[in-house]
């Protein structure tokens, strides 16, 4: 994955007023020393030439965000610009996220967006984006011919392709180790190699949305680099209208067994189906997120450990449905070997909640009951998976 940072930056400075050269520095949160930047190649034309400086107002450390980039950023620019369009919320971002959880859309409107592209030797791709830096652009000193904007898009475009190789010598690696053509039946750990190279491709296509986004022909450009050649000729072929139109599939929706019901699966409040297990961990884990959130404890100012003990739960409880979920509907999803592959991610998830628990415990951060209450149900949860885990791998024995 790129290294994305936004929220650490202090301030920056590019220097783009020799040609087909930039340098600069980028000081971080939490560093004394700058990141000292030396790539080859231009910024975006409403740039170029110019010796552009950055500041970030509400700087602050986050743990989202790693500060240990190599000190010297030797390597090749990417896209650099100040007019990259993208949409800003009107609102803060949590009041934002809250609408949106409840099926609302947040005000926002259109906005430029400063944006700073490389790729280096030590780290591969990094990314600085926000709309909410104070910029400060020189007069230019050159400005950028079509002729060389060209290249410079050819030069950023080669660059990505370089850096996707690195992604896919990744995925290569995962590969290796797993073979789809095998007939053979897969157990714990060849699922967990199926699910690398799974989280391998992931990483890959979420890089490519975020880095077309915006542009007209991004469909084609993802499936492309995807090799995902029957969505590109399909979407190639919708565009000069040589797809027939179908009409939509019915689909009836499956029905649970009734025998299992309770151990299986149970109906939340809404009606839909879930594991006991997968119920439980959500439940929980909303209660820890209501509890923090009603003490004002998460948000920009709270404590990143906090955060992170109770993201890390509901993400494991995410996991867990992903795992479970489907037992309740038919005895062939009882694949045990991919149960206890799927549960063993659920547990590493579980693991980096307790872990920052331990250490909300060490800050005095919340009443030391509660984060009791909390804790027990951490590690009766850890008990429950870990009993479900040898079930499935007796059955698969």
């Amino acid at each position: 994955m790129a290294w994305r940072i936004h929220e650490s930056v202090l301030r920056g400075e590019i220097d783009n007023r020799a040609r087909g050269r930039i340098k600069g520095g980028i000081w971080l949160n939490g560093r004394e020393q700058p990141v000292i930047l030396n790539l080859s190649g231009n910024c975006w034309r409403d740039l170029a030439g110019c010796l552009i400086r950055f500041e970030n107002l509400k700087s602050k450390s986050t743990d989202e965000e790693r500060a240990d980039l190599a000190a010297r950023q030797e390597g090749v620019a990417g896209d650099i610009t100040a007019s990259r369009r993208v949409r800003v919320f009107d609102v803060p971002l949590e009041e934002a996220l809250d609408l949106l959880k409840k099926g609302e859309k947040p005000p926002e409107h259109v906005g430029n967006c400063f944006y700073l592209e490389w790729f280096s030797e030590a780290n591969g791709r990094v990314v600085i984006e926000s709309t909410d830096y104070s910029i400060d652009i020189s007069t230019p000193a050159w400005t950028l011919s079509a002729d060389e904007e060209q290249k410079q898009i050819a030069a950023t475009q080669q660059a990505m392709c370089d850096w996707l190789e690195r992604l896919d010598e990744a995925l290569a690696q995962q590969r290796a180790q797993f073979d789809p053509e095998d007939e053979k039946p897969l157990d714990e750990f060849g699922y967990e190699q199926f699910m690398r190279e799974s989280d391998a491709r992931t990483d890959k296509y979420i890089e490519l949305l975020e880095k077309y986004e915006g542009h007209p022909d991004q469909e084609k450009i993802v499936a492309r680099e995807m090799g995902w050649s029957w969505l590109e000729e399909a979407l190639e072929a919708e565009e000069r209208g040589a797809l027939p139109s179908r009409e939509p599939i019915e689909v009836e929706p499956l029905e649970p067994n009734p025998l299992t019901e309770g151990i299986d699966w149970v109906r939340d409040e809404d009606g839909h189906i879930h594991h006991p297990l997968t119920r439980r961990a959500f439940e929980n884990a909303m209660a820890m997120w209501r509890y923090c959130d009603d003490n004002g404890l998460l948000g920009e100012n709270g404590d990143a450990d906090l955060a992170d003990m109770v993201f890390q739960f509901q993400t494991t409880g995410a996991k867990i449905a992903g795992a479970l979920d489907g037992l309740g509907y038919d005895e062939d999803l009882r694949e045990g070997s991919f149960i206890v592959a799927a549960l063993k991610r659920a547990l590493g998830y579980l693991h980096k909640s307790i872990a920052a628990s331990e250490k909300v415990a060490a800050k005095k951060l919340i009443d030391a009951k509660r984060l009791e209450t909390f804790r027990a149900e951490l590690f009766s949860v850890r008990a429950d998976i870990l009993d479900l885990m040898n079930c499935f791998r007796a059955d698969s024995a």
